[in-house]
């Protein structure tokens, strides 16, 4: 038989141990315990929170009998008597709350526990400490023999809590981005991908523009992580889940043509793109995206994280077409302007179709009304004339335009002379009617038509319908007896 352990041996070990260790007599405690029991009182840490001298009243009743080297380093005492003489440096300040959690185990009947706590050493350091108590076995009714093991767990508290303040920032720029951010898990697509190179495929686009369903099975794939307040805010979204689970209403209809080309590049292993897109909000309302999506480092070879960053441009795309607007109507009448009809005529003069129609317009005594009523006055009849001539084209692939200051042209392609006489006819009979319902200054104009088969006629057609038109407009003031030159 292998011989006892003596107490020698033992006092060796308590010694020697690489922890600190300390032997305490907890029996006053609990002789206090038992008559804050007989007292009546029931709930310990309520007890002790109603008066925090009564922490510090079982603290006094903890007797230290003796703490190992190790103890002595920790808390950088040069003896125990020191470090024994000094504990009211040691245990302060704020250790209440681990305090009461230490108590409360042993009211409970708790007699072997950890607990984390705060302590000092002698040369001022701050020390995260995790404790294990356990009262020694055959002591369990007096706690005369209490063992207290402590680690200095500083550095790693402090690296835990680095990362802790690293990840709540990393949170908070995530959750408070002005960005839409979603994180996004597309293991689902590259395996769907990997299937189709290993089958052979070669030419992905060919292969997407034959099978259109592969698509569709590639969205269902994308598994959305997480998404920022920006996202819900974007999309008109009350919360998280109701957004996930209406996915298939903000991504659709022209989305499937961008995600094609996404899938494409991602084919060609370009993990980080930045596109254009539209996409709609929860509400229906339309939404220009700038799409910037990346695979995140080290997941390339899955692809299972996934960023994208999107920004609204709606408002920009809306100042950019009413710009592109500007460049090419008349902002009074809203029709076309003289640089777009050029524009349209030398494509027209290209590529046809034939025949073109055309119809040479002046509104009739412009300058007459500027003279007497004023322009407020002649701004009217050309917003008017705009207002007649929108209606009786509206449909039609014509080109309406403003080429001068009481001077408009349509042109008609694919139409031929009989169908620039019925527009003719048309907008006669809504100046007629446009009249009705604006009394006061009488619109009239003056209004030549002409037709050609090729782009060698197109200038002697537009000046066929000039001669018409100015014919036209003299028989009126003929007829009004308006001298010319004042009309």
């Amino acid at each position: 038989m292998a011989p006892a352990t003596s107490g020698a041996d033992f006092e060796q070990l308590f010694e020697s141990a690489p922890i600190s260790l300390w032997l305490e007599d907890y029996s006053a405690l609990k002789s206090l315990f038992d008559s804050w029991r007989a007292q009546g009182v029931t709930d310990l840490e309520a007890h002790l929170r109603a008066s925090p001298e009564r922490a510090q009243q079982c603290s006094r009743c903890y007797q230290v009998l003796k703490v190992n080297q190790k103890t002595l380093q920790v808390f950088a005492a040069e003896s125990q008597q020191e470090l024994l003489s000094r504990l009211s440096e040691v245990f302060r300040d704020d250790m209440f709350e681990s305090m009461v959690a230490e108590l409360g185990y042993l009211w409970n009947g708790t007699l072997d526990f950890t607990n984390h706590s705060v302590n000092y050493a002698l040369d001022g350091r701050r020390m995260n400490v995790r404790i294990h108590v356990r009262v020694l076995q055959g002591h369990e009714t007096t706690w005369d023999r209490v063992m207290v093991a402590l680690e200095d767990v500083t550095e790693h508290t402090q690296a835990r809590t680095r990362l802790e303040q690293s990840e709540r920032y990393a949170r908070n720029l995530f959750d408070y981005s002005p960005v839409s951010l979603w994180v996004e898990d597309f293991s689902g697509v590259k395996a769907l991908m990997d299937e189709a190179r290993a089958s052979g495929i070669q030419d992905f686009r060919v292969f997407l523009s034959v099978h259109g369903d592969f698509v569709n099975r590639c969205m269902a794939k994308i598994r959305v992580l997480d998404v920022n307040q920006q996202t819900l805010t974007m999309f008109a979204a009350n919360h998280r889940d109701e957004l996930l689970n209406q996915l298939d209403v903000v991504f659709r209809d022209e989305m499937h043509h961008s995600f094609s080309d996404q899938l494409i590049d991602l084919w060609n292993g370009k993990l980080v793109q930045t596109r254009e897109v539209v996409n709609y909000a929860l509400s229906g309302e339309l939404i220009n995206i700038h799409m910037q999506f990346a695979v995140l480092q080290g997941h390339e070879a899955t692809w299972d994280m996934v960023l994208v960053s999107l920004v609204d441009i709606t408002a920009r795309k809306k100042a950019e077409a009413y710009l592109e607007y500007l460049g090419k109507h008349d902002s009074l009448t809203r029709l076309c302007n003289r640089a777009f009809y050029v524009e349209e005529l030398n494509r027209l003069s290209r590529r046809g179709p034939w025949p073109l129609a055309i119809l040479a317009m002046d509104l009739n005594c412009l300058k007459l009304v500027n003279d007497a009523e004023g322009h407020a006055a002649g701004d009217s009849l050309l917003r008017r004339t705009g207002e007649v001539l929108a209606s009786a084209t509206a449909g039609y692939p014509y080109c309406v335009a403003r080429i001068g200051g009481d001077e408009f042209i349509a042109l008609l392609p694919g139409c031929d002379e009989r169908a620039a006489i019925g527009l003719k006819e048309r907008i006669e009979s809504m100046i007629e009617l446009n009249n009705q319902f604006y009394p006061g200054q009488k619109l009239t104009m003056a209004i030549g038509t002409a037709s050609c088969t090729s782009a060698s006629q197109v200038e002697a057609a537009i000046h066929a319908a000039d001669q018409s038109m100015y014919q036209a407009k003299t028989r009126y003031y003929e007829e009004a007896k308006i001298e010319r030159r004042r009309g």
